[in-house]
């Protein structure tokens, strides 16, 4: 699926792509809606309101930002996360796909929405910050991986060549944006959510398992493909 020695950089999604989109579902749908209204006293339409207000957020730096939430709805969304945080994982074999990288020495970047407030939830449960030679996050840069403003400062921060890239991400937005930066080698993720049915990617390659992207001839890879 992807020949390496056309690869120098490896750019990676976090939630649904490293990581189980799982956690971030329950959250934002269920949990933060039920404390909310919980913490508030309100009736069970506010719960219901407070949903479609998240969703309608969907793709902006608000959607992503975890002070906006909490400045918004007069919660600790920080704290409130850590009362399920328990459901924070590696997706499948998502370790190994790391490990490998290590060993292979391309340039490995955590290109995340996600915001610093989250990251620092996240990676030290994770581990993942062990595979990784830079992090940036969307709040970094003040644009949200659906904007072309993103790609532009992240190349100005962390230089790579868009023609050698591979990037891998669950999104088909940001997926469609990374395209239109030029970015040669894209990938998405078929099951963000372990909980949730396969997504159908009309225009991207969908990963079952990273174990499809590592060379045939490496031992003990050939019975996971």
């Amino acid at each position: 699926m992807i020949d390496w020695r056309e690869i120098d950089t490896v750019l990676l999604d976090m939630d649904g792509t490293l990581l189980d989109l799982h956690f971030d579902s329950h959250f934002w749908l269920d949990h933060l809606p039920r404390r909310y209204r919980e913490l508030h006293h309100l009736d069970e339409a506010s719960q219901n309101a407070l949903r479609d207000r998240i969703m309608g957020e969907q793709g902006t730096l608000n959607w992503y930002s975890l002070a906006y939430w909490s400045r918004e709805l007069d919660v600790d969304v920080v704290a409130l996360k850590r009362e399920v945080q328990h459901l924070i994982g590696l997706r499948s074999d998502a370790l190994d796909f790391l490990t490998w990288l290590k060993q292979a020495h391309p340039r490995v970047i955590l290109a995340t929405n996600a915001d610093r407030a989250s990251l620092s939830l996240k990676l030290p449960l994770t581990g993942l910050e062990n595979y990784l030679d830079a992090i940036i996050s969307s709040e970094d840069v003040g644009a949200a991986k659906e904007e072309q403003a993103f790609w532009f400062a992240l190349q100005d921060i962390e230089p790579f060549d868009p023609a050698r890239t591979l990037f891998i991400d669950d999104n088909p937005r940001v997926l469609e944006s990374a395209r239109e930066f030029g970015i040669r080698h894209l990938l998405g993720i078929k099951q963000p959510d372990s909980q949730r049915p396969e997504k159908e990617l009309q225009e991207f390659i969908a990963l079952d398992r990273f174990a499809q992207l590592l060379p045939e001839n490496l031992p003990g890879q050939q019975g996971e493909r």
